[in-house]
């Protein structure tokens, strides 16, 4: 089995090394990973000058501006059986390559959806350290079990190289290019399966603007796929699971912001029931990532809930009320990776 890894990547300067390196220190070296420099400003070139084979560099003949016009441009240089997709703001464990091999020698599998790790900056990256925690401990895993897995991420998944070529289709119409390419995987009747051990560690917002523009992002893009896919769900799981994400998830957030206007004493009580229900998965969390910080975030993970709500109602307004398409790609600033 060929294996590649394409990184699409722009204006990388501070990350794109650590990610390659990453790349390259596998149990399982790659047989090729393809970087595509999307006409970077910055010293991104500079620094890929120094990789040779099995890294190849590509530059785009101008910026594309999204992340999904990168990958398209690039996917021509792919000679894999298989290729893993991350980015230029990742790195991936070390066993990474090894488990995705793994994975694909059941031939019936088309994709795999790995394990996304935040790496540790702020209170903000904690919330979503935990998030993260507790979606892909208990959500995702009961995705799998319902053969319905709802996204593969970005930075830690991997295809079959023809099934991608031959069933996915660029047509740069959302801005959750991800997600967009699992609803076409079940469309298509494809496989999809999740492997907790196919770990990478990603780089989330370490400011309360860069949150707020990357969730508007992953819910604007969601109700984009939501209404773009909306005849996908043909199994009775798969339309459990769409509607607990987005009708339930609609009303969940409504009542957030009502349930203060309508009875105090009740919104208390409330509230105070589902703080100790995060104070519960905070501590597993915490057991789990054996990190002391998921525990000391309560408070903000619990704030950031009501920041999440107000988006999700507002992209829903944006981009299903009003049929306000926003394609605009957010870019967050990077900071250099801990060493």
């Amino acid at each position: 089995m060929k294996i590649s890894i394409l990184i699409p990547c722009y204006n990388e300067e501070l990350t794109i090394e650590k990610c390659v390196l990453s790349c390259l220190n596998q149990t399982r070296v790659p047989d090729e990973i393809v970087v595509i420099n999307d006409s970077s400003t910055d010293n991104t070139a500079k620094v890929l000058e120094k990789f040779s084979a099995p890294v190849k560099v590509y530059k785009t003949p101008k910026n594309t501006g999204n992340k999904s016009y990168a990958q398209e441009y690039g996917i021509q240089f792919i000679t894999g059986d298989v290729f893993i997709a991350t980015d230029g703001d990742t790195t991936l464990d070390e066993k990474f390559v090894e488990f995705i091999e793994e994975d694909m020698k059941n031939t019936e599998i088309s994709a795999i959806a790995g394990y996304v790790k935040s790496y540790k900056y702020n209170w903000i990256t904690s919330c979503r350290g935990l998030d993260y925690t507790i979606s892909q401990n208990i959500d995702k895993l009961a995705q799998d079990y319902l053969n319905f897995i709802f996204v593969i991420p970005g930075a830690a998944g991997a295809f079959r190289t023809d099934v991608f070529k031959n069933k996915i289709q660029f047509t740069h119409d959302t801005i959750t290019e991800d997600l967009d390419f699992t609803y076409r995987l079940h469309e298509t009747k494809h496989i999809i399966r999740y492997d907790r051990r196919a770990i990478c560690y990603t780089q989330d917002p370490v400011t309360l603007k860069a949150y707020i523009n990357q969730m508007r992002r992953w819910f604007g893009g969601g109700w984009q796929n939501f209404v773009k896919h909306i005849g996908v769900p043909s199994k009775p799981g798969m339309a459990l699971e769409i509607s607990l994400i987005y009708i339930e998830g609609l009303i969940y957030s409504f009542m957030m912001f009502l349930m203060p206007l309508i009875n105090l004493y009740l919104t208390f009580y409330v509230l105070m029931i589902y703080v100790f229900i995060v104070c519960c998965l905070a501590l597993y969390a915490a057991l789990k990532e054996k990190r002391i910080d998921f525990l000391l975030v309560v408070p903000g993970y619990i704030l950031m809930k009501y920041v999440n709500a107000y988006i999700f109602l507002e992209q829903f307004f944006y981009e299903v009320v009003l049929r306000r398409k926003n394609l605009y790609w957010f870019k967050p600033e990077r900071i250099k990776f801990k060493k």
